[in-house]
């Protein structure tokens, strides 16, 4: 470990700032990087070069971990702890090992979490830049998305105002047509060479996008939670001031920029995917793209260096890989595919581990069918993540109020409520095991969880078809809380995968859905609302009802209502829309009341973070 543990375990930050950082190119060095293949930021965080990917190719691929949870609760699961706690251990035990994790975004550390760097003696460092603007990768993400709706409302306003030959000067100045225009003619059917040999009707059809303003689903993003944005405005004031229009505001990394950066395998990918982004439809509902406008090119640009995974290291000083920050619950929820890719060919003959947003119904769900899908990458192990006292919620524990003390039930031994709420693992367990890959529990201890609490656990796991359950005191004792764990998931590696999808692409969207929702989430069936019928009907019509599904919906509970733990049975699940994430190459239905834009509570998070004006360190960062 590069931190001393000490016994009470302090606060997390406390130990992130505690810790003998190593510099940032000997943790490259170890998996055979130079300093040609980074870029500097600061002494312990840089960015990697895209072509070491090249340079490695013919190396054989590490074993490749995913680590997912149960249902989270306000308890909390330690899904982030218990990731660099296993790589901690492999690491201590000698292996070669590369961690994967997403990056946070602010608004849930300002508002809910404080911090999403693992916690502990199991943590990402340092821990400050992790939380905060890392290497500015999400402002990018934003910067483009919202290059790109101002462009939306800018092409608007200036073909209500502009003749065909007006916008024709204005579009191609010098009288020829620029590279991206080619794109569009071909889509068109134009064959065209230069602007003059277009004919009038031809004209009409190439400068005028026509967008429909009742037919946009593309918002603008900030990266803070500001639930006032949700529903807007736009356009307000005199006639210069663009068109009046109904809109709103997602959460960065609801942006499908940032899905994006996710699902990205290189520059030229990036840029393609870019350039397929819809943001709606003209007036005769054909689909408008970001190619169509013009902007891709400047949007690949800010994104271009924001492409390169960032190094970073654990506690245990062993390299990790933070790079785009998705959100599980409205998006792919996982670590890109280029850190994947480029952190299995560098960790070759060793372990990769990587991490699922929340529970293994949505982000794990969405790794295997749109990630692997993706990314070639086929995982030799899932970990199920859980705890006693979460379990106990699932099982009709009682709610937990923020500021109150936890009831008994939490703190004291209770088998018959941790039996009833097993059924959650249980479920977990079973949808994992639905894509073909051994399974292993983790069981995250608290000091009040007793060995018959985790001896139920443990039966459980094995009889719903885990290898095993192993109590991990990572938190308090660093890569020593979590070597039966390590060890079991090295002997996991060792056996068979049947790695199949949960369905096929060529069937229809409404099947799909239906799929996820009653083998995943155990739905009796889904209800799809006006709105939703309406997108199943375009989207099939345009041509993308090849791509995969990425639900939309709470992560608070296997359905769609966030109050229903356990194992919900005999519902439907309401699907109120669906929307097409092109670029991204995935179409996700909204769930129930799921937003895409957070909230704050009553007491956020960040009234308890502050600088020390003496010496200059953050405070309150949890």
């Amino acid at each position: 470990m590069i931190v001393d543990i000490k016994s009470p375990t302090p606060s997390d930050l406390e130990i992130a700032q505690a810790a003998r950082l190593r510099p940032i190119r000997d943790v490259a060095a170890e998996v055979g990087l130079t300093e040609d293949d980074l870029d500097y930021y600061g002494k312990y965080k840089a960015k990697v070069h895209l072509d070491v990917l090249q340079r490695f190719k013919d190396r054989p691929n590490a074993k490749y971990i995913d680590v997912t949870a149960i249902t989270p609760t306000p308890l909390g699961e330690g899904k982030t702890t218990t990731t660099c706690g296993l790589s901690e251990s492999l690491y201590y035990l000698g292996k070669k090992v590369i961690t994967c994790i997403r990056q946070p975004s602010q608004g849930p550390t300002f508002g809910i979490k404080g911090g999403a760097a693992g916690g502990g003696y199991s943590q990402i460092v340092p821990m400050e830049d992790f939380n905060l603007h890392l290497t500015g990768d999400i402002h990018a993400v934003s910067a483009a998305h919202n290059l790109l709706a101002a462009a939306v409302d800018a092409r608007i306003m200036h073909e209500d105002d502009e003749s065909d030959d007006k916008l024709a000067k204005a579009l191609c100045p010098d009288g020829k047509f620029a590279p991206w225009m080619f794109v569009r003619l071909k889509k068109l059917g134009i064959n065209a060479k230069t602007p003059a040999e277009l004919t009038p009707e031809e004209r009409g059809r190439f400068f005028r996008l026509d967008i429909d303003p009742y037919g946009i689903t593309l918002n603008r993003v900030v990266d803070i939670s500001d639930r006032a944005i949700r529903n807007i405005v736009l356009g307000l004031g005199t006639k210069d001031d663009g068109r009046p229009r109904q809109s709103g505001y997602d959460i960065s990394v609801a942006s499908e920029v940032m899905a994006i950066l996710m699902m990205s395998s290189d520059l030229k990918d990036l840029r393609a995917r870019i350039g397929r982004m819809v943001i709606g439809t003209d007036k005769n509902r054909n689909p408008v793209t970001a190619e169509d406008l013009g902007v891709a090119g400047a949007m690949t640009v800010l994104m271009k260096d924001a492409l390169m995974p960032n190094l970073m290291q654990t506690l245990s000083g062993g390299p990790a890989f933070v790079h785009a920050g998705p959100f599980a619950n409205i998006a792919p929820g996982n670590s890109s595919i280029i850190a994947d890719r480029l952190a299995v060919k560098m960790a070759s003959g060793g372990y990769v581990v990587t991490e699922s947003g929340f529970g293994a119904d949505i982000g794990m769900e969405k790794f295997m069918d749109i990630k692997c899908r993706a990314s070639g990458l086929i995982p030799n192990c899932v970990v199920i993540v859980a705890t006693v006292r979460a379990l106990k919620m699932h099982g009709g524990g009682p709610r937990v109020v923020a500021g109150v003390p936890l009831a008994a039930a939490y703190k004291e031994e209770n088998i018959p409520l941790l039996e009833a709420g097993t059924g959650n693992l249980v479920a977990h367990i079973r949808t994992a095991k639905k894509f073909g890959v051994p399974v292993v529990v983790a069981v995250n201890r608290f000091s009040a969880d007793t060995d018959k609490e985790i001896e139920v656990v443990r039966k459980a796991a094995v009889e719903a078809g885990a290898e095993g359950a192993y109590a991990c005191t990572n938190w308090a004792q660093g890569e020593l809380g979590t070597i039966d764990l390590a060890n079991a998931v090295i002997e996991a590696c060792e056996k068979p995968v049947d790695f199949k999808y949960l369905y096929p692409l060529d069937i229809p969207i409404k099947d799909k859905i239906e799929i996820i929702a009653k083998e995943v989430y155990g739905a009796d069936g889904v209800l799809f609302e006006a709105a939703a019928q309406a997108k199943l009907k375009l989207y099939t019509e345009l041509g993308y009802d090849k791509l995969p599904i990425c639900m939309a919906k709470t992560h608070l509970s296997l359905s769609h209502n966030q109050d229903w733990k356990g194992v919900p049975k005999g519902y439907m699940l309401p699907v109120r829309d669906i929307r097409a994430s092109v670029g991204a190459g995935f179409l996700y239905p909204l769930c129930g009341t799921m937003r895409t834009m957070p909230g704050l509570p009553s007491r956020p998070v960040f009234m308890d973070i502050d600088v020390d004006l003496e010496t200059g360190r953050i405070t309150g960062l949890m």
